[in-house]
């Protein structure tokens, strides 16, 4: 499809099942998962005990962002995603092939930071006191399973996401819960006391902060893929995502508040299961504390085949679209797997993992901070896309965001991508060495097909023929 050009929604082969509480619950359960279990007590590290204000301010980024991709599914209401919309308001191949490249690289280091925070609930939960090197063998392990469970064609039905949904989100409800049980004993006075690095004012940490809490908010874009197996996505998808951000955003800032107001912020910080502490701290008579490492693996470890899964499918489909090397399209005669792509992920996955722990102190916070920043680039980039493609018409009825949305949505995104916010200049290593990877292997098939006179056709990046994978 030419950029620019109005043309009819295309028709669809998937099956429209889904509909507004299926839509909540995919959308709920895709954004719940490793970011609140394993940064809550990062975020408090770098602004004291407000750390209820960077979730805040990470829900109101991802608000503004969720109104212009609310335009583009409505507007094109097809199993698509931010390449799509790239591709059709800049029609520049290369530009199309970094935003596909980075979405696929955020899914590799979210896969990683569950992968981390797997390994840190399981030592918790077995009482076991591992060192650093053994918490990244386990990860290491964890992830291998993942691959062999992602190379034999494993996939989840709605009903299994629903499950799934309702089982992470127990774990946040009994945090809730405790909190208010615990209410008496909690010193709330904290949640508006700021204790910030020396070496940052106020504005600076909460902007820091931010920038990792946005991790925890990722995975509302997802929802934009399940567009063509909705019932009236023009209708009923604006007020499912924002009912679900809406949730969500509620969830976060009540589990902050209580963490901050049961455990010292210092406690919270060196903890790699904050949310662990927090029960411990406000039920010390139940066993909460001996069940939470578990809803938190298993909350973690499904975030992380999802990721892993995306991952290697937007690879596959790179790879197919002729971006990459073609021996990455490789699919396995039996399973119907990509193996080839979900092995060079996984190698990528390995890889980040060894690195960031060998180098850093603070893993998770590393890797999820890299995966909000490659996402923040991403949204800054579909803020402006939204407005390009105002000339592009079509004939039914879609969602439309305002225009002064869609430009703070762009600023604050970039604004967070950039320097400026206090970022962490390890993220910006990890990120470059993964874009590097993507230009390293596209670059001289680019370089060869423009040679041929071969024009790259790139509809849509994220397009996975359905009838050759599983």
């Amino acid at each position: 499809m030419s950029v620019g050009t109005t043309q009819d929604p295309q028709p669809t082969e998937l099956r429209r099942v889904m509909g507004p509480k299926l839509l909540l619950l995919f959308i709920v359960g895709d954004i719940l998962g490793t970011g609140v279990y394993a940064l809550t007590g990062q975020v408090a590290a770098e602004v004291g005990g407000a750390a209820w204000l960077p979730f805040l301010v990470a829900f109101i980024v991802a608000l503004l962002t969720a109104f212009s991709y609310l335009e583009l599914v409505t507007k094109y209401p097809q199993a698509a995603g931010a390449a799509l919309y790239v591709h059709k308001a800049f029609g520049v191949h290369f530009f199309t092939f970094i935003v596909a490249f980075a979405v696929m690289c955020s899914g590799i280091t979210s896969a990683s930071t569950a992968s981390r925070a797997f390994a840190s609930n399981l030592a918790t939960g077995i009482e076991w006191e591992a060192s650093n090197s053994q918490i990244m063998l386990i990860a290491l392990a964890f992830m291998a399973l993942v691959a062999a469970v992602n190379f034999r064609g494993a996939s989840e039905s709605v009903r299994a996401n629903v499950v799934l949904t309702l089982v992470e989100l127990s774990g946040l409800v009994i945090v809730i819960l405790i909190g208010f049980y615990a209410i008496g004993d909690a010193y709330f006075s904290r949640a508006v006391a700021f204790d910030t690095p020396d070496d940052k004012n106020v504005f600076l940490a909460i902007t820091t902060a931010t920038s990792l809490a946005f991790f925890a908010m990722v995975g509302f874009e997802d929802s934009v893929n399940m567009a063509e197996e909705c019932h009236e996505p023009h209708r009923i998808f604006p007020r499912m995502m924002l009912t679900g951000l809406g949730i969500t955003g509620v969830i976060y800032i009540l589990v902050s508040i209580f963490a901050v107001g049961l455990v010292p912020v210092g406690e919270l910080a060196s903890s790699d299961t904050p949310l662990v502490e927090v029960v411990k701290a406000g039920a010390p008579d139940f066993p909460m504390d001996k069940i939470l490492p578990f809803i938190s693996m298993f909350a973690v470890a499904n975030s992380a085949l999802i990721n892993m899964m995306m991952a290697s499918r937007l690879l596959y489909g790179m790879s197919r679209q002729g971006v990459l090397p073609a021996a990455l399209s490789k699919v396995h005669p039996t399973n119907r797997t990509p193996w080839a792509a979900i092995l060079f992920t996984t190698a990528l996955a390995f890889g980040l993992i060894a690195y960031v722990s060998n180098a850093s102190d603070d893993a998770i916070a590393v890797l999820g901070g890299t995966t909000s920043l490659l996402l923040l680039g991403v949204f800054a980039v579909v803020n402006v896309a939204v407005l390009v493609l105002r000339h592009d018409r079509v004939e039914h009825e879609h969602f439309r965001t305002r225009t002064a949305i869609a430009a703070l949505g762009a600023f604050t995104c970039l604004y967070l991508v950039t320097p400026l916010s206090g970022r962490d200049g390890e993220q910006y290593e990890v990120a470059g060495i993964l874009l590097g990877i993507g230009l390293i292997l596209s670059v001289p098939i680019y370089l060869l097909r423009r040679g041929q006179g071969d024009d790259l056709q790139i509809t849509n990046p994220e397009d996975i023929p359905p009838h050759e994978i599983d």
